[in-house]
């Protein structure tokens, strides 16, 4: 049976690479962001079938309702990745940036992620208790055995005088999806989650100037493919950044904050 996967926020970036990256391992893929044009393009140059939702998840519940209508029109889901995100160098803190990175990257993230794992649970049963899977062989009381990715940040660990929403919204997805998988530990479900922390990624998110150690989306991609196929729980992109992240986690915040300044 053909793999599913949902990538929200695919019409650029890692998730646009990402995308591609798992369309040519054999998934059918789901592509859902606000572009939906962006994401037509991208669906019909992929090798196998292709879905496509329009979602703004700065609205929760119609990025819902959009997730549960693409899991309707896919064969089968089991791999959900979230990359949708905002960032922007604010130090003035105007809250028009602020907020909008909040909506984003947290509530938005929140609502999908939630959404995800009640896929899973139900068995592809969505919140209107209407099967996803029709006609198909799978028991709607059978939970699926899914994959969730949450695309956080190398930033999640430490704050940012530059950005601090974007940082602290990091920090909360990181957070968030160790206290899924600590909950799923607990139940009679199988669904991995995993988080990634990426560093500098040649995308509209990087943030700053004299970025180091910088990769391509599709460098970022391979690795977060390989991180899906081994079903780790937790991967840096690239790997040289778990030193950044282990630093700043020792560094007494006097120190880091004179770096940073």
């Amino acid at each position: 049976m053909t793999r599913g996967a949902i990538i929200v926020g695919a019409s650029s970036g890692i998730g646009e690479a990402l995308a591609r990256r798992l369309a040519s391992d054999g998934y059918e893929i789901g592509l859902a962001a606000r572009r939906t044009d962006r994401l037509i393009e991208i669906g019909e140059a992929l090798p196998t079938k292709a879905s496509v939702a329009t979602m703004d998840v700065t609205e929760p519940d119609a990025a819902r309702e959009a997730f549960f209508d693409l899991t309707r029109a896919m064969d089968r889901v089991e791999l959900v990745v979230l990359s949708a995100g905002v960032g922007s160098i604010n130090r003035d803190l105007e809250w028009e940036p602020e907020r909008e990175t909040i909506d984003v990257n947290v509530t938005g993230f929140t609502a999908l992620a939630t959404a995800a794992i009640e896929y899973f649970e139900r068995g592809g049963i969505d919140s209107d208790h209407e099967s996803s899977t029709a006609g198909r062989t799978r028991s709607p009381d059978s939970p699926i055995d899914g994959h969730l990715v949450g695309i956080s940040s190398v930033a999640a660990g430490f704050g940012s005088p530059d950005s601090p929403a974007y940082n602290a919204s990091k920090a909360f997805v990181s957070r968030y999806l160790e206290g899924l998988r600590h909950r799923q530990a607990a139940t009679a479900t199988d669904v991995t989650i995993t988080t990634i922390e990426p560093g500098f990624v040649d995308t509209d998110m990087a943030l700053g100037e004299d970025l180091f150690w910088v990769c391509s989306p599709e460098t970022a991609a391979a690795q977060i493919h390989r991180a899906i196929e081994s079903r780790r729980t937790r991967a840096h992109v690239t790997r040289r950044w778990r030193l950044i992240a282990l630093l700043f986690w020792l560094l007494p915040e006097s120190i880091a904050r004179r770096l940073l300044s």
